[in-house]
């Protein structure tokens, strides 16, 4: 058996195709509170027959004890191989560049006076995290996103 610290991805959208369960944890390194997501993202095929898949995260975020309702979408098109993507925000603005042919991606996104910087690691066909560092006058965090794929349980013989 070989032993692979990343995990290869020849066709990214097919991959990510589906329903993910999420955890996120949230870091404030300038105040040590730390935070929490919790729930699922659906990768889906736009419902204006569009390209790519559209990225569709909703759970629980709690903060500081109280629990709040949180949901975000972003849009992964095709990028220049089957192992990569062009990720934008649901608006269409550019957000990173994605390629996971070699299961492991580093990204940076300017936002304001704050620098977003992210890498991105695939464990197997099944498990898959980011984290992202973000640093500059507004926000020191990191928030660490750990993908798990749900698949559909076989419904038992009778």
């Amino acid at each position: 058996m070989v032993d692979r610290e990343f995990w290869p991805v020849r066709d990214l959208l097919a991959h990510l195709a589906g329903r993910w369960r999420v955890e996120r944890t949230v870091r404030d390194l300038a105040s040590g509170e730390e935070g929490r997501f919790d729930g699922t993202t659906l990768f889906s095929p736009p419902k204006d027959g569009g390209d790519g898949l559209l990225h569709h995260e909703s759970g629980t975020f709690v903060w500081q004890g109280t629990p709040r309702p949180a949901e975000r979408t972003l849009w992964f098109l095709p990028g220049p191989s089957a192992g990569a993507s062009q990720v934008r925000f649901a608006d269409g603005r550019p957000f990173h560049d994605l390629d996971l042919t070699s299961g492991r991606h580093v990204a940076e996104h300017p936002c304001a006076a704050d620098l977003y910087r992210g890498e991105f690691t695939v464990h197997d066909e099944d498990r898959w995290r980011t984290v992202w560092r973000v640093g500059g006058p507004a926000k020191s965090l990191v928030l660490t996103t750990d993908y798990t794929r749900e698949r559909l349980e076989s419904a038992p013989s009778l």
